[in-house]
């Protein structure tokens, strides 16, 4: 590659000598012979730059065009992300070039794709992932020209909740309207059915020219121990609200980072033949903690049984799911964490991991009902406070303020500090309620910096989401 650019260079410089001497030799004939040598002099140094433009151009990298398929995805708890690395995986396994990409690194289709897979989850009530939030509105936004694309979606979602696996049809519906050409029909899958990982992995194995790899299954759960449960808002007006505290019979298995999901796995009551269906919550402890704390809310069966069924000492099938797009920044930037209810569970698992790291620009925004039997983990955010690793605790109760009855209304209270602290470079992360809270924050967030602003935050990893 020198050989080739000290080559280029030496050539250009000789052209340009070449045209130098054209328009010295006859000066008095320039508008005649003259002009015709500076002419050709002219295309001859236009042809060789164009050369060493080609030679010295910048090259894609090796990975980029050594990549066959793109798997693309979108993922609001990391399960689209596991999925995609497994594609990946199994097309690599079969001889393929494929590498697996976050859509929130695109802010287009890129140019030179032939062939794309897009496993892309849904949140909310139909919502795209915080991740896809600048693809969503920049690329999606238009029209393109997709042609000679061939493409296929895994959508995910969970049947529980209006508009299934909206996100995943709105980006088939506008990759087929841009020209492409679905491999094969979208697969939905309602809360991580086998069946349907299956019937992906044999759709995609057919067109690519590869052979499927053992069928997927969710990996096996791990042997915990329930070790204590509390009660911690007696006489709330609200649900039973509940500390469980978990131990692995393996201590090898206390491996997490603050902000993954714990999935309790499915299971029989006692005396009762019906399965009761696995269940995922935020993660409240560190493992330095030696245990693993949940804040359960007695909604469901499967949470009825956890926070009363289950026995001190009973065996509760458990696997910890990674969840990078919660994960606490690994600097000192400043960060506002909001939260309402069992949001605090996740909230107290970063605000522990930032201590551990000695930041301590960390303001926290937390609402329940009443002060004096709502304090879910309240102490340790005064706690915090008081030893000066929390800068700002705002705690509001709905049932007690005239005023800011509700955490969004707070933010909008405090708009100027809370623009200045994102100004000042803060994340935002939000835990807890999807009625009501999430949207309610996302919408004072969007008065406060702006729809574009917030979007980039979420695209750039600023704006971080756990809501259920």
């Amino acid at each position: 590659m020198r050989a080739a650019v000290g080559q280029a260079v030496l050539g250009a410089m000789l052209v340009a000598a070449v045209l130098a001497f054209a328009t010295m030799q006859d000066f008095h004939g320039l508008h005649v012979a003259g002009v015709t040598r500076v002419t050709v002099a002219a295309g001859s140094l236009s042809a060789w730059l164009a050369f060493v433009a080609f030679v010295v151009r910048p090259r894609r990298s090796a990975a980029a065009s050594a990549t066959d398929i793109l798997v693309v995805h979108a993922s609001q708890t990391g399960f689209a992300t596991e999925l995609a690395e497994r594609t990946a995986a199994m097309l690599r396994d079969g001889g393929k070039a494929a590498v697996a990409r976050s859509i929130g690194e695109l802010d287009a289709v890129p140019a030179d794709a032939a062939r794309l897979l897009f496993v892309v989850s849904t949140t909310g009530e139909g919502d795209a992932p915080d991740v896809a939030s600048v693809f969503r509105r920049d690329a999606m936004g238009v029209r393109p020209r997709l042609y000679g694309l061939h493409y296929g979606v895994l959508a995910l979602g969970d049947r529980d909740y209006a508009n299934f696996c909206a996100f995943g049809h709105e980006l088939d519906r506008w990759l087929r309207d841009g020209g492409a050409t679905p491999w094969f029909d979208l697969v939905e899958v309602d809360d991580g059915d086998d069946g349907a990982l299956r019937h992906w992995q044999r759709q995609v194995a057919l067109a690519c020219g590869t052979v499927a790899t053992a069928d997927w299954s969710r990996p096996a759960y791990g042997a915990w121990r329930l070790r204590e449960r509390r009660l911690l808002n007696p006489g709330s007006l609200g649900g039973p609200c509940f500390h469980v505290a978990l131990v692995p019979d393996d201590p090898a298995s206390l491996r997490w980072k603050a902000g993954d999901i714990v999935e309790i796995g499915p299971r029989r009551a006692r005396d009762d033949a019906e399965l009761l269906p696995h269940r995922e919550y935020s993660i409240a402890s560190l493992p330095a903690d030696g245990e693993l704390h949940l804040v359960v809310r007695q909604v469901g069966v499967g949470s009825r049984w956890l926070t009363e069924g289950a026995s001190p000492g009973d065996r509760i099938d458990l696997r910890v799911r990674p969840n990078a797009s919660f994960h606490v920044p690994g600097d000192a930037r400043p960060v506002l964490f909001i939260g309402n209810g069992t949001g605090i569970a996740g909230l107290r698992a970063l605000l522990k991991a930032r201590i551990a790291a000695g930041y301590r620009r960390n303001w926290v925004l937390f609402g329940e009902r009443q002060a004096n039997v709502d304090r879910l983990h309240v102490d340790d955010l005064e706690r915090w406070q008081a030893e000066g690793d929390v800068e700002r605790l705002d705690l509001v109760w709905s049932r007690e303020s005239r005023g800011s009855r509700y955490v969004q209304d707070r933010l909008r209270a405090s708009a100027v500090e809370v623009k200045r602290f994102v100004d000042d470079g803060a994340s935002v992360y939000v835990c807890g309620s999807l009625a009501g809270m999430a949207p309610g924050v996302d919408a004072a967030l969007r008065a406060i910096v702006g729809d574009r602003a917030l979007e980039e935050m979420a695209a750039f990893g600023r704006y971080r989401r756990d809501v259920y």
